[in-house]
C-alpha cells in the first residue's frame, strides 16, 4: 500500500486514489489520467508511450477524488478555474517515488494528470539506451571534449531526458562540477547539482544559467533551450571552456541547426560551439514472451519498405498479446537514433546556411554506416526488437 502524509475523511476516495496510484506503478505507467465525461470519469494510463484505458467511475466521485489528489500535492483545493502544478512524494513497496500533479480546468469539470517520477532512473547506462555500436562511440566522441554544445532533439516523449540522464551518470565524477538547470527536476542524481527553474521567483532557464557560469562548473545540463537568450547564453558557456548538454524540440537532427539560426544566433556563433547533435524517438519492444514470427516475401508491403536492409527472404515479429504485457504485445520501449556530429566541413557549411538535406548530405560523406531515424527504426525491425507496424506509428510514415 502507499503512504502518504493526506488526511480526508473520507477513506473510500482516499482508497480508491491508492488503488488507482498503486495500479500505475505496476504497470509501469508513466502518467496517470483522470478525466470528467458525461457521467462517468474516466482513468487512463500512459504505458510504453500510448494510452490505455483502466476504468470509469461514477461521475459523483470526481470532486471528491480531485480534491484529494490536489491536497496531496499542496494544491489550493478551492481554486477550480486556472491550471495548477504541484509535487507529492509516496512510498510504494520500500521504495519513495515523487508525483508531479498537473490540473487543467474544462468545460466538464477538472481534468488531472499524475506524472510518475520512477528513481530507478539513477541506474540508467548509455549502453541500455538502444544506440547501436556504431552510435553509441559516434556519441561518446561528442562529448569527450572539455567544451561544445551537444543538443538532443525531438518531440515531448522521446526519452531526451533520459538519454541526458545517463550520459551525466558516465560523466559523474568527483573531479568534474556538474550543474544542471532543469524544468523541473524529474530525478535526483547523487554528485549533481540541480537546479529548478521557477518563473514566480524570476528563476528561468536563461537566468540560472548565467548563475550556474559563476560556479565554476565543468559541465551544464540545460533542460531546455526555449529562446533566444538562453540560446546565446548556452552558445557562449560552450565556447568559454564548458560542456554544454540541452535539448530541443525538432524532427531530425539537422533540423536543430535550422532551429538555432531561427532563433537569431549568428552561424558562425552555432558552428563554433556545436560537437554533435542527436535526433531520438521511441518505440515499444515487442514482449519476449509472445511475439509471433511471420515469414517475408516480395508480394509483401513490408518487403518493399525493408528493401535496403533486407534483400532475401527473412522473418519478421508481430505483436501477439499475453498476460505477461497486459495483452498488448509490447513490453517497454527502445530508442532509435540518428546522429549528426558536427565536423568541420558541417561546420563550413552552416556558416553558409546550407540547407537541411546538403548538412545531411555532407556528414554521410564523411562518415560511412550512419543512419536516419527510419533506417535505425528498420534496422530493430529487421533484429526482431520491435514491429514495423510500431515504427511506422512512431514516425508517422
Amino acid at each position: 500500500m502507499l503512504q502518504y502524509q493526506l488526511k480526508m475523511e473520507e477513506a473510500p476516495i482516499l482508497r480508491l486514489l491508492d488503488a488507482i496510484i498503486v495500479k500505475g506503478l505496476e504497470e509501469k505507467a508513466s502518467d496517470i489520467h483522470l478525466e470528467p465525461g458525461e457521467g462517468t470519469d474516466r482513468i487512463r494510463y500512459r504505458i510504453d508511450g500510448v494510452l490505455q484505458q483502466a476504468q470509469r467511475i461514477p461521475m459523483e466521485r470526481h470532486t471528491a477524488l480531485i480534491s484529494c489528489v490536489k491536497l496531496m500535492a499542496g494544491l489550493d483545493i478551492a481554486e477550480k478555474r486556472i491550471p495548477q502544478d504541484g509535487r507529492a512524494q509516496i512510498t510504494h513497496e520500500g521504495k519513495s517515488v515523487d508525483l508531479r500533479v498537473s490540473s487543467l480546468p474544462t468545460i466538464a469539470g477538472e481534468k488531472v494528470v499524475i506524472r510518475i517520477l520512477d528513481s530507478g532512473t539513477q541506474h540508467l547506462c548509455l549502453d541500455d539506451m538502444g544506440f547501436t555500436k556504431e552510435n553509441l562511440t559516434l556519441y561518446r566522441n561528442m562529448y569527450r571534449a572539455s567544451y561544445g554544445l551537444v543538443l538532443l532533439t525531438g518531440p515531448t516523449g522521446s526519452g531526451k531526458t533520459t538519454t541526458l540522464y545517463a550520459t551525466l551518470q558516465e560523466l559523474n565524477r568527483p573531479e568534474r562540477n556538474i550543474v544542471t538547470v532543469e524544468d523541473p527536476v524529474e530525478y535526483r542524481i547523487e554528485g549533481i547539482n540541480q537546479v529548478a527553474v521557477n518563473l514566480k521567483a524570476g528563476m528561468t532557464f536563461a537566468s540560472g544559467l548565467r548563475s550556474i557560469l559563476r560556479q565554476d562548473p565543468n559541465v551544464i545540463m540545460i533542460g531546455e533551450i526555449r529562446d533566444r537568450e538562453t540560446a546565446e547564453i548556452s552558445i557562449q558557456a560552450a565556447l568559454t571552456g564548458h560542456l554544454v548538454f540541452s535539448t530541443l524540440h525538432t524532427n531530425t537532427a539537422a533540423g536543430a541547426v535550422t532551429r538555432l539560426l531561427d532563433m537569431g544566433i549568428e552561424p558562425y556563433l552555432a558552428a563554433s560551439a556545436l560537437r554533435g547533435i542527436v535526433a531520438q524517438r521511441l518505440v515499444r519492444r515487442l514482449c519476449p514472451e509472445c511475439k509471433q514470427s511471420y515469414n517475408l516475401n516480395p508480394t509483401m508491403w513490408e518487403w518493399k519498405y525493408l528493401n535496403m536492409l533486407q534483400g532475401t527472404g527473412a522473418s519478421l515479429y508481430n505483436a501477439a498479446g499475453c498476460e505477461h504485457c497486459h495483452q498488448s504485445g509490447y513490453s517497454g520501449r527502445v530508442a532509435i537514433h540518428e546522429l549528426l556530429p558536427v565536423t568541420v566541413e558541417v561546420k563550413n557549411k552552416i556558416m553558409r546556411r546550407a540547407s537541411e538535406e546538403e548538412l545531411w548530405n555532407t556528414v554521410c560523406n564523411e562518415f560511412s554506416g550512419l543512419t536516419t531515424l527510419e533506417e535505425d527504426g528498420r534496422r530493430k525491425v529487421c533484429d526482431g526488437v520491435t514491429s514495423v507496424q510500431e515504427l511506422l506509428r512512431v514516425l508517422g510514415v
